[in-house]
């Protein structure tokens, strides 16, 4: 057998390192291999430049993720989503290792990278650079940084390729992309469950992020699900149930969806695992992930259905628990109860919210029966007749609604139509105040008490219920704001009576007023004694 001496050794030693780079310019897997990833920085300061490098194996879900992102460098995938829980890695990958990589495959690209604050965006950014400063980098791709613009969130490459960084809400503007990498979008439960930042971060992707990208440039969001009307929640079709695959957003547009949950839970799994199967055991074990799954339930069943199984909206309830609703095949006699009703007013039609009517009767014991619900994104001339109809047919004493929601537009129509028809009803204006959940809160305690008793086969029972095991993380919330205003009227109001049997004698109560009579006198005091 013939062996390589000298110089033919080496040519052979060129000719492998050279056959090495060049899978790993053409292989995400194979530059991850070959590459320093960064991992914990070497310091506490936050400005550290220094990383220990990341020496953890690739995982299955990894290699799905890559096998994606391939896909995504091709021009097959232009849109793509990331769910997966908490400590998966699942950033190293998609926000720290593949930039890099497509830019130093495609001279003159743009990236820009955003996420819900500007700390967590430079974090990524600083990352990356850390990567095209490495030799290892320069040697696969002949490119490296740029000197004159190598800001952490700001810099190039001398092969004309540049990222840019900065926090989803603070506007980024200037450039433009043929990448968006959109990486945790919601800080945490406080901002998930605020509807004013869930707005302001839908705007910004609107109207700052997304109107960055160049014709045929390619998006990804990777996240954790804090809240079913989240930025992806918001694309994502309405009746999305945790698939994988491509979907058909609301945005209109193909998105790719990749949904890993810690424990698998439905049958095409995207890792092919059998229902109740963890993930990554090799770096959590079992244990471990029930450990994680028991602390995680002790403070919320939301928090382990939402961050860990990427679904926000609980099946047994957090705000509402699914026991509070009962089901009734007929209600009690009308002559028992006390009627209410309470309408959540939507000011557009066609999209967005949702106007809801609800009629709500409480019997003797307290006990209330939801009798009637109505709800449609329509505009006002519609719900305002579906009003009226629902005031005629169950004859409410009072209705609830909030202090100024149609006041100015509808109110006088509305108005109008209530006198045609003669659809009598006294409506009660509730000022709004705190946010959802504490204006819930009156109907959630009396749920508890009491519960909620709903027409067994009525046909929005099963959007309704769902609703309310999905609040306050459900992409709708009108039905429960609804009810919450029911819950508000209940507090000023009186139970239902039993109906009076023909020998029924009056019997006086504390509710009822006692007469008081005069004793005559000379002076102005009472003429008779009290009863």
């Amino acid at each position: 057998m013939n062996l390589l001496t000298g110089s033919d050794c080496l040519v052979y030693r060129r000719g492998l390192e050279a056959h090495r780079l060049l899978r790993a310019r053409e292989s995400l897997t194979e530059f991850v291999n070959q590459i320093d990833i960064p991992g914990v920085p070497v310091s506490d300061d936050e400005d550290c430049e220094t990383f220990y490098p990341d020496r953890v194996e690739p995982a299955e879900h990894h290699a799905l993720m890559i096998d994606v992102l391939e896909r995504v460098a091709r021009g097959e995938i232009k849109r793509v989503m990331f769910f997966l829980p908490p400590g998966s890695a699942k950033s190293t990958y998609a926000s720290v290792v593949f930039p890099p990589w497509f830019m130093g495959n495609n001279p003159g690209k743009n990236i820009i990278a955003v996420s819900y604050g500007a700390d967590l965006a430079r974090k990524f950014g600083r990352k990356c650079r850390a990567i095209v400063r490495s030799g290892t980098y320069e040697r696969i791709f002949g490119a490296g940084l740029t000197g004159d613009n190598s800001a952490v969130d700001d810099w190039s490459l001398d092969n004309g390729s540049t990222y840019m960084t900065g926090g989803i809400l603070s506007g980024i503007t200037g450039n433009r992309a043929d990448g968006i990498v959109v990486d945790d979008p919601v800080k945490g439960r406080e901002d998930a469950d605020s509807e004013v930042i869930r707005d302001k971060t839908w705007d910004a992707y609107v109207d700052d992020v997304k109107t960055r990208l160049k014709p045929g440039g390619w998006i990804f969001i990777v996240q954790t699900r804090w809240h079913e009307d989240d930025l992806s929640g918001r694309i994502l079709p309405e009746d999305y149930a945790g698939q994988s695959g491509w979907v058909t957003a609301r945005d209109g547009e193909q998105w790719y969806v990749v949904n890993v949950p810690a424990q698998a839970e439905r049958e095409d799994d995207p890792l092919g695992r059998r229902n109740g199967e963890w993930l990554w055991t090799e770096w959590w074990s079992v244990e471990e992930w029930e450990q994680t799954k028991r602390s995680a339930t002790l403070r919320s069943l939301r928090t382990w259905n939402a961050l860990y199984q990427q679904r926000p909206a609980p099946e047994d309830g957090d705000y509402f628990r699914r026991e509070w609703i009962r089901t009734y095949d007929v209600p009690p006699a009308a002559a028992t109860m006390r009627v209410y009703g309470a309408s959540d007013y939507a000011v557009t039609a066609g999209g967005g919210d949702y106007t809801v009517h609800v009629v709500v009767g409480v019997d003797p014991e307290d006990r209330m029966y939801l009798l009637d619900l109505w709800r449609g994104q329509t505009d006002s001339a519609e719900w305002v007749e579906s009003f009226c109809d629902l005031t005629i047919r169950h004859k409410p004493i009072e209705w609830a609604e909030e202090t100024g929601q149609i006041k100015s537009g509808v109110g006088p129509f509305l108005l109008k139509r209530q006198s045609e028809r003669k659809a009598y009803v006294y409506r009660r204006a509730f000022p709004t105040r705190g946010d959802k959940a504490v204006r819930a809160q009156a109907i959630r305690g009396r749920m508890a008490l009491k519960g909620l008793y709903v027409p067994k086969d009525a046909p929005w029972r099963v959007d309704f219920e769902r609703e309310l095991m999905a609040f306050p993380a459900a992409s709708h919330d009108d039905q429960v704001d609804a009810l919450g205003l029911v819950g508000q009227l209940l507090d000023h109001i009186d139970t239902g009576k039993p109906e009076k049997q023909k020998d029924d004698k009056p019997v006086y109560t504390l509710q009822q007023p006692i007469k008081k009579l005069m004793r005559p006198s000379n002076s102005s005091k009472p003429k008779y004694g009290t009863i």
